[in-house]
Order: structure tokens, then C-alpha cells, then sequence
């Protein structure tokens, strides 16, 4: 057998989507979320439950209410943030099939990365949901594992791509506390295309 190079299953940066209607972009992103929910969000973590269960490990007790109304918040709060890329990105939510445009509508004007906030806080519902340690771990795991590796990753890319425009939203812009005050942002033509442009906030909007 022949061995996949690395760079073939992680590419050196995210992967922008082709152009495509925004009826495109929405199914696209839905088969994404169905596949990730189902995959992460709930076969991974009954896999670890049932490995604690299996072990005889101790376990938490159930918070199903808390657990549910968490995760229904985080899940519309992301569902939401998803439609903002498909409208204003152009794109999908998926690193691989990422926004053409740069976004700084809807929850970016408060916060870097709200997807994966709502992500991570859908983890640790089905953690309190299922009072399962594993799962809770599974999930402080993988914020680290994004903030070490994913976060930088896709941020050069987006450098790379929009310049000054990303550094100057970076830099009024928290990656996990969202700011207050939204972050105002302006659409400037360029060529044939629309891209976004961040202005400077203003003193005391940071």
C-alpha cells in the first residue's frame, strides 16, 4: 500500500468554495452540520458513555434539562451563524469549503469564531445532558486541540486572503469573549467584487 501524504489529508490552508448560488451553499451546509452533529455530537459521545458504563467508571449526575436547554440555545445560536456565511461569505461553514468573503456581519461583529463557540457549547451539553465526564473531557480536548491548531490555521489563511481588512478586525475582535459593542464593518467594491471592509472602531470600542 502506497502511503497518503499528510499534505493530502490536511491541506496547507482552508479550502475556498467555488462559486455557487446561495441555494448551493445552504444544502451544502446542511448536509455538513447533519453529517458533523451526527458524528460528533452524538455517536462519538454515547461511544464514550458506554465506555464509562463498560468500565465501571464513575459518572456525573444527569442534567437532561439543562443539558437540552443548552444545546438547543448553542444549536440555533450556530444554525443561525451558518446562515451569516452562506448569505455573506458565500460559502459554507466547513474549512474546506470555506467562505469566499470575508464576514464581520451578525455574531463576527461580537466575536472571532462564533461557530466554534457554539460548537464546544453543544459538547459540554451533551455532557451535563448525559453526566458523562469522558464527554465533557472530549470536548475541553477539542478546544484545545482548535485553539493550538485549528484557530492559527485558518487565521493565516485569512490574512493571506484579505490583508489588512482581517488584521484590523483581529485586533478589535476577541477570539472567545465577545465584545459589547458590534464591530462595524463597510462593503467596498473591488473589481467586479464585493469584499468586506473593516473600519477602525472607535476609541472605547474595543
Amino acid at each position: 500500500m502506497v502511503p497518503v501524504p499528510l499534505s493530502r489529508l490536511i491541506p496547507a490552508r482552508p479550502r475556498v468554495a467555488r462559486p455557487a448560488s446561495r441555494a448551493v451553499n445552504a444544502a451544502k451546509t446542511a448536509v455538513q452540520i447533519a453529517v458533523m452533529w451526527s458524528l460528533l455530537l452524538a455517536a462519538v459521545p454515547l461511544v464514550l458513555a458506554w465506555g464509562e458504563d463498560a468500565w465501571g467508571l464513575a459518572r456525573l449526575p444527569p442534567r437532561p434539562r439543562l443539558g437540552a436547554g443548552l444545546f438547543v440555545v448553542m444549536s440555533l445560536l450556530g444554525l443561525a451563524t451558518a446562515n451569516v456565511l452562506v448569505r455573506d461569505g458565500q460559502g459554507t461553514p466547513l474549512p474546506l469549503d470555506t467562505a469566499r468573503k470575508l464576514v464581520v456581519s451578525g455574531p463576527y461583529r461580537h466575536v472571532r469564531n462564533p461557530m466554534a463557540i457554539f460548537g464546544f457549547g453543544q459538547g459540554l451539553a451533551v455532557g451535563l445532558w448525559l453526566g458523562s465526564p469522558a464527554v465533557l473531557a472530549y470536548t475541553l480536548v477539542g478546544m484545545a486541540v482548535w485553539q493550538r491548531l485549528a484557530r492559527p490555521w485558518e487565521e493565516a489563511d485569512l490574512e493571506a486572503r484579505f490583508g489588512e481588512d482581517y488584521r484590523r478586525y483581529r485586533a478589535a475582535v476577541p477570539c472567545w469573549v465577545p465584545r459589547l459593542k458590534p464591530y462595524r464593518a463597510a462593503s467596498i467594491r473591488a473589481g467586479n467584487d464585493t469584499v468586506s471592509a473593516c473600519r477602525r472602531p472607535r476609541r472605547g470600542g474595543v
